[in-house]
């Protein structure tokens, strides 16, 4: 049995290209574990995560150009994922140096986005920024 189809429009996966797998795997297993994510698939030059039927995939592909992504230029900024309730978003917040992300903009945490919204903005060894959303 196949179950229900998804919704047209949803998001089925995200690849990320990274330039260090290992380190790549370490800082984004972490982060979607405690997201809620699983993992999914394994391979020498690549890892992915599943939550419901969306996944995320970074692979160290041989095809790269390039060693470091910045998030300033055209193309893709960050990724925001739902993260709990604003103390959820604190605690992750907390952690996450110690697994390989930085908080962004400090001095505005956890109002970066705006007086009415809470979030944190995290950016991880590789340049790629994570907007982690408190539900308010």
């Amino acid at each position: 049995m196949r179950g229900i189809p998804p919704k047209t429009g949803l998001l089925h996966h995200v690849e990320l290209w990274v330039p260090d797998i290992d380190r790549a795997a370490a800082q984004w297993g972490w982060l979607l574990g405690e997201l809620g994510y699983e993992p999914f698939q394994d391979w020498p030059a690549g890892r992915s995560w599943r939550l419901g039927g969306t996944y995320l995939v970074v692979e160290q592909s041989p095809d790269l150009l390039g060693a470091e992504h910045e998030r300033r230029r055209p193309g893709l900024n960050h990724l925001a994922f739902h993260a709990g309730d604003p103390g959820s978003v604190d605690e992750l917040a907390a952690e996450a140096p110690r697994h390989g992300w930085r908080l962004l903009f400090p001095e505005l945490h956890p109002h970066a986005g705006g007086p009415e919204t809470y979030a944190a903005y995290l950016e991880n060894a590789d340049g790629f920024e994570v907007e982690l959303v408190a539900a308010l």
